[in-house]
């Protein structure tokens, strides 16, 4: 009898520590979440920083189309993973770049940058 109260308050925490996850609103510390809105002013800028960076690591032209998908991850600051729009020349081409944002820090920087 003692065994099944036990098991029975398991179950009843388990079942409260489940629905509070659920219920949960605010972004997840360390997972990716999307970006509602491409078009935001910070998210053009943290794109064309990812542009003009890689254009001087890799002394290319990539001129920035526009931010095609996009999802932010909270470490110890911001990781942007944007999908990007880029002219090469006279073709456009899908990128996904990285960038770790610390703006308390005015720090910004270009993790990884590849073609999809």
């Amino acid at each position: 009898m003692r065994l099944l109260i036990v098991a029975a308050a398991a179950v009843l925490l388990l079942l409260q520590v489940l629905a509070a996850g659920a219920a949960r609103s605010e972004p997840l510390v360390g997972g990716w979440e999307p970006i509602k809105n491409l078009n935001d002013p910070y998210v053009q800028e943290i794109a064309k920083f990812a542009i003009k960076t890689h254009n001087d690591q890799a002394k290319t032209g990539l001129v920035l189309e526009k931010v095609v998908k996009g999802e932010t991850q909270v470490v110890a600051g911001t990781n942007y993973k944007l999908v990007v729009a880029a002219k090469d020349g006279a073709s456009t081409k899908n990128f996904e770049a990285v960038v770790w944002d610390k703006p308390w820090e005015h720090s910004r920087s270009l993790t990884s940058f590849k073609p999809v």
